[in-house]
């Protein structure tokens, strides 16, 4: 049977509320209303993408399409719309393009708030294919921890993950495993709904586990709206100094730039000779919180944030170029920092964060370490967000796509540098 035909009708408190807080009947569209919306966004795609071809073939996504087509044949509601929709998403192959449910955080926020519990831990999913407990959800630790899942509410916890994974978006099945880790809670819900219990089959443990639904709000929501998580700096007597920046996205942006200020000032009282930069939950923002926040103090040449675009004017055009102008190093900086740097990565580095390690790998700034392998060095950006005309669910897609500042001599994927040869642009 289909996954879409099994869902579970809790799921309808995700889509909103009445005034006086009982679960308002979700509004159901017409197989004519969805396969307008599948048409507007293959057409938006095809004609807004600037360069198609970076993720995937016209023949992929003509194929992906036709899929979908033959599944929108009967009334569905939004979340079932999206269930099928979201299909394209690991056709569609980039972090950046994809179709995404509405204001997910703040929904699933207010659903916890009214009473809705979610799956009930935090997971991680394993070379087999299999979620393991990490923590409770909202991140507080449990007994559980480091266990894997096998069988959930009777299912095959692999068969599970297969089918929340092929709704997922991302460059890579790497990366999208681990974005899925992140927001399991809330594609568990949008197949399967929000049971108030969860009949659970753990490896290594009894049988079952009847465990209750989880109230707790999600550590991703949790890390997102605390600064205190997103960021950290620590520097240890043996001289050596680690810099976390979990995103490059803050809303106080001077709150930021004191914070990386604060930390360089730390660095250079404390004679610091090694620092490690972790960047590997980071899944991007604005550049200028890695330039004006970081390159600051440890960039010693110019450099470029990339090296040939194309670009999807507003007007429709298409143009392609190369960045002309560099930024410069900030001259007399106080707190430059002239030791050793470490950039650690992981499958979560995306976006802004791809271009700092592009930077840092290469003008020699430094060297990567961690897990590559999951997103590529050329990335696209510029994202652009549409609402579909009937169901409201969102397609985003990109207006650019940057090539790395080595160019074609840059891997394919951003690797760590015991995994690929560094390629340097510096003279």
């Amino acid at each position: 049977m289909h996954l879409e035909k099994r869902l579970v009708s809790a799921v309808i408190v995700l889509l909103g509320m009445s005034a006086s807080g009982a679960s308002a009947a979700p509004r159901q569209f017409t197989p004519a209303e969805l396969q307008a919306d599948l048409r507007f966004a293959i057409d938006t795609i095809e004609h807004q993408h600037p360069r198609l071809e970076h993720s995937v073939t016209r023949a992929q996504l003509d194929r992906a399409a036709e899929k979908m087509r033959k599944q929108l044949v009967r009334p569905m509601d939004q979340t079932e719309a999206w269930v099928t929709l979201a299909q394209l998403n690991p056709v569609l192959a980039d972090g950046h393009l994809f179709i995404g449910l509405p204001d997910w955080r703040a929904q699933s926020a207010e659903a916890i708030r009214m009473g809705t519990g979610f799956f009930p831990f935090e997971v991680s999913l394993d070379k087999q294919g299999y979620p393991v407990i990490v923590a409770a959800l909202g991140g507080s630790p449990v007994s559980l921890a480091g266990r894997r899942i096998t069988r959930i509410d009777g299912r095959d916890a692999r068969d599970v993950a297969r089918a929340l994974l092929a709704r997922m978006h991302g460059d890579t099945p790497a990366f999208r495993a681990a974005l899925l880790a992140q927001r399991w809670w809330l594609l568990f819900a949008k197949l399967y709904g929000t049971p108030a219990t969860y009949d659970l089959v753990v490896a290594g443990s009894k049988p079952h586990y009847l465990v209750p639904a989880g109230h707790s709000l999600p550590a991703i929501l949790q890390h997102e709206a605390s600064f205190e998580r997103l960021y950290a700096c620590r520097i240890d007597a043996d001289g050596s100094a680690r810099l976390t920046v979990a995103s490059f996205s803050w809303e106080d942006k001077a709150r930021y730039f004191g914070f990386t200020r604060d930390c360089f000032a730390r660095m250079k009282t404390a004679s610091a000779k090694r620092l490690v930069i972790d960047v590997s939950a980071n899944g991007g923002g604005d550049d200028d919180m890695w330039k004006d926040g970081i390159l600051r103090y440890i960039a010693i040449r110019p450099y470029k944030q990339g090296s040939t675009y194309v670009k999807r004017e507003r007007s429709g055009a298409r143009t392609t170029g190369a960045i002309e102008s560099a930024t410069e190093p900030v001259p007399d900086e106080p707190f430059c920092f002239t030791g050793a740097v470490t950039v650690v990565i992981g499958p979560l580095t995306y976006s802004s964060a791809v271009l700092f390690g592009n930077v840092v790998r290469d003008y020699g700034f430094g060297t990567l370490a961690g897990t590559g392998g999951a997103v590529r060095t050329r990335q696209s950006g510029g994202v652009q967000s549409v609402k579909l005309p009937n169901t409201g669910l969102i397609l985003s897609y990109p207006r650019f796509v940057l090539d790395p500042p080595a160019g074609a001599k840059a891997s394919k994927y951003l690797q760590p540098a015991n995994s690929s040869a560094l390629t340097s642009v510096a003279e």
